[in-house]
């Protein structure tokens, strides 16, 4: 039985490598999809971890099959859609950053509908983490979506939400409303702050923990490089981040979230928790891909204690 519960896409990743000198463009093949990228951060940080989600009979699905057993995350509740095809999608990078374009439209996963969960394993789990991808990618998804969150509250089980805006998906006033009736139904909140100004238009970190705790007990405002905003109704605390060389920031928040969901299902306190979290999210800004560079645990302890 799986203690975290992570629902959302898994997509095949191409990730833009640096230029080899003879104007080609090379893509490293990896693994991504919030979800499952939170999904092997908590594992590799000691959780016991389980995948809701639909991949297609296609190459791309058998590769996460093959990813999640090496990983030890249970796909066991994962069904093969026949007809629809797993996503993937291109991570490209210049002096502006890292960006995006997907191919996944009509897939596995954004077929995914209520009738499809598995109600039982929620119930019988400790926390479910999904965010604002599993609700914009389509309308069964977004429904399944909040049915595994009433039926989370239901059982007393924890629930945990990443709003991970993508505009390309939705409008951003419809974002906006399911993101905080799912935000509503959470225990905890990972904003970054850049999608926090977007969704309610604040630009003070502060500000935008008073809105969100008005939703949610507890508030981890992602600040990037500087860390994050520990908030909850009865006090806030900033946990300072561990700057590092970075390359590639994909996947970066998701590391965040997965460990520190690990790291409190271990028991640790919220603050030791964020900053566990922010070394495991630094340590995987420093390889390419979303997956590859995530850290295990004696990895984050180790560059912890040298700091």
């Amino acid at each position: 039985m799986s203690d975290l519960l992570c629902f959302g896409e898994p997509m095949l990743e191409f990730n833009q490598q640096p230029d080899g000198g003879d104007g080609r463009r090379l893509y490293l093949e990896g693994h991504g999809g919030d979800a499952s990228n939170a999904a092997i951060a908590a594992r590799r940080s000691g959780a016991k971890v389980g995948m809701l989600t639909a991949l297609g009979a296609d190459r791309a699905g058998e590769e996460f099959r093959r990813l999640w057993k090496a990983e030890g995350v249970d796909d066991s509740l994962v069904p093969t859609h026949r007809e629809a095809p797993t996503g993937i999608y291109f991570v490209s990078h210049d002096e502006r950053g890292h960006h995006f374009t997907f191919h996944r439209k009509g897939s596995a996963a954004a077929r995914y509908a209520p009738s499809d969960l598995p109600e039982d394993a929620v119930t019988r789990a400790r926390a479910l983490h999904l965010s604002g991808i599993t609700l914009g990618i389509s309308e069964t998804s977004c429904d399944a979506a909040f049915r595994a969150m009433e039926v989370a509250r239901g059982a007393q089980v924890t629930v945990s939400f990443d709003t991970n805006l993508r505009l390309r998906l939705w409008p951003l006033a419809r974002a906006r409303a399911c993101i905080e009736a799912a935000i509503g139904m959470a225990d905890i909140v990972f904003p970054s702050l850049e999608d926090a100004e977007a969704l309610t238009g604040l630009m003070d970190a502060d500000a935008i923990a008073d809105h969100y705790l008005r939703l949610c007990p507890l508030v981890l405002l992602k600040l990037g490089k500087d860390g994050v905003l520990v908030a909850t109704r009865e006090g806030r605390r900033r946990v300072p981040g561990f700057p590092v060389p970075a390359v590639d920031a994909t996947g970066a928040g998701d590391t965040f979230a997965g460990a520190f969901l690990a790291r409190r299902l271990a028991g640790e306190e919220v603050e030791d928790a964020a900053r566990y979290a922010n070394a495991a999210a630094a340590l995987s800004t420093q390889g390419y891909g979303a997956v590859a560079p995530i850290p295990r645990e004696a990895e984050v302890r180790a560059f912890m204690a040298a700091r």
